[in-house]
């Protein structure tokens, strides 16, 4: 049996990043880890080629060759998922699909063959059973959520790794929050599974071996989730791996922000490896807080637990929403305060949408403010629910939020107030030939043709002064910027 593994292009949005990577010469951010997943499930003798469309292209003589193509996307892939599973119909390929987008769409997609929706460790074998005979049904939908310490390390070997900027693993799945619009919980449970310290050692041994020696991105939506586990069992067998064999690879996950509540916690993050973390602050008012259930954000001084993370060695970048319905029009001003004073300087706001399955959506349904589809693209401004502020308030508020977040003046200022806070440990790095391309191209792009240039030699400069030992995350940042306003200009 021939199959592809078909991963859709992403838009050109914020976690794209698609003008950044170029610094370095790469095509991509991540790999498609669900995929890879998926392949390592898949019987031993298939033939399998991925094509991710982000880093290549699907070719005619691709399509003559497969049996069969499977395909998991995301929400925000909607537009190149379809167009690929056009082609495979055209040249008489079965789809098999799933992942989110497939999994929370699924009445849209009558046009796939096979959807296999839910966690492919439960659902996969079934499916397989009887495609292989030749029976395959159009829906298999899992029932629970599978035990994740029976999930096989990922197929790497299909990988063009020197596309990518970082490699992929996952730890756990869950979440223990119950945020109202969030679809986490949804997909995967309010129970977090984790693996055990062997197979994440294992997984990253394979990427070792395969000669990966950059970042790793932990993709858990809620890395601390099973705290107790993580500080008792993971996170010790990680530093005592690092330190037994020298690994030098370095890690950035997705956690709540009451991680800085825990002091332990966070110094053995960063003695694991750990170097920048995501969190989900969505809004500085209690009011909005409360109303989306984020009540652990609700129980602490934001920017005081933001400090605390970037001062023990964790940068922090962020996510926050716009419309809510206990917001007004006041609320934008208030985010752009919140988020110069804290030195967020990757800060991600949306306006908010309601995924199918989430409180929200079943809530904007029975309130009939539900419209449209989600876009699952952050900064286009879109909306599938009808909000309490003026729709029309709400989307010249959001660009001007954008627009200023993101503006050289606001933006640079954001990266000294980071550089200042942030006291990462000391460690040697190699000489990188990569990275002294990255500082020759913003020396031309950012440097030379950017609006921003004074800004950019500003900042270097300051920072050969002042943080001379940060110089590198400093140039990483002015290069986000970059693609972080040719996004904002194209939307």
């Amino acid at each position: 049996m021939n199959a592809l593994l078909l991963y859709p292009e992403f838009p050109d949005t914020f976690w794209s990043f698609k003008h950044a990577v170029k610094f370095i010469g790469r095509k991509a951010a991540l790999p498609p880890l669900g995929l890879l997943t998926v392949a390592a499930m898949l019987p031993e003798e298939w033939n399998l080629r991925l094509v991710d469309m982000n880093v290549s292209k699907l070719t005619e003589d691709y399509l003559a060759w497969a049996d069969c193509a499977f395909m998991s996307a995301m929400v925000v892939q909607r537009s190149s998922a379809k167009e690929l599973i056009a082609r495979c119909n055209a040249a008489k390929v079965p789809v098999i699909a799933g992942g989110p987008l497939f999994t929370e769409e699924s009445e849209q997609f009558s046009d796939v063959d096979h959807l296999v929706l839910g966690e492919a460790e439960e659902i996969l074998p079934r499916f397989l059973a009887d495609f292989m005979a030749g029976s395959a049904g159009h829906i298999y939908r899992a029932s629970g959520f599978p035990d994740v310490r029976t999930t096989p390390i990922p197929r790497w070997d299909l990988l063009e790794m020197r596309q990518y900027v970082a490699m992929a693993v996952q730890f756990s799945r869950g979440c223990p929050y119950d945020c109202e619009f969030c679809d986490i919980t949804v997909l995967f449970g309010r129970r977090p599974r984790v693996k055990t310290p062997e197979q994440m050692i294992a997984e990253l041994d394979a990427l070792w071996r395969a000669g990966w020696r950059k970042g790793i991105f932990f993709v858990d939506d809620n890395f601390i989730g099973n705290r107790p586990y993580l500080k008792e069992v993971f996170l010790p067998a990680l530093i005592e791996w690092r330190h037994s064999t020298g690994r030098t690879n370095y890690f950035f996950t997705e956690a709540t922000l009451n991680l800085a509540d825990d002091e332990a916690l966070v110094r053995q993050m960063v003695a694991a490896g750990f170097n920048w973390v995501f969190v989900g602050i969505e809004t500085p008012e209690h009011e909005g807080l409360v109303e989306c259930n984020k009540l652990q954000n609700t129980r602490r001084d934001l920017l005081q637990s933001v400090r605390i993370l970037q001062n023990a060695g964790l940068e922090v970048q962020a996510g926050f929403i716009v419309g809510f319905d206990s917001d007004t029009p006041s609320i934008f001003k208030r985010q752009l305060q919140f988020i110069q004073k804290s030195g967020i300087v990757t800060a991600m706001v949306g306006v908010l949408q309601a995924f199918p399955g989430t409180r929200l959506y079943r809530r904007m349904q029975a309130e009939g403010r539900l419209k449209d589809v989600v876009s699952g693209d952050n900064v286009d401004g879109t909306t599938n629910i009808v909000p309490s502020m003026s729709l029309e308030v709400l989307r010249a508020g959001h660009r001007w939020l954008v627009n200023r977040i993101y503006d050289p003046k606001h933006y640079y200022h954001r990266v000294r107030t980071l550089l200042r806070e942030y006291n990462p440990p000391r460690v040697k790095n190699a000489f990188d030939l990569q990275h002294f391309f990255a500082l020759w191209r913003s020396f031309l792009y950012i440097g030379i043709l950017g609006r921003e240039r004074l800004y950019y030699w500003g900042l270097l400069i300051w920072m050969l002064f002042r943080r001379p030992r940060l110089f590198s995350i400093g140039v990483k940042h002015a290069i986000y910027g970059y693609h972080f306003r040719k996004v904002c200009n194209n939307k």
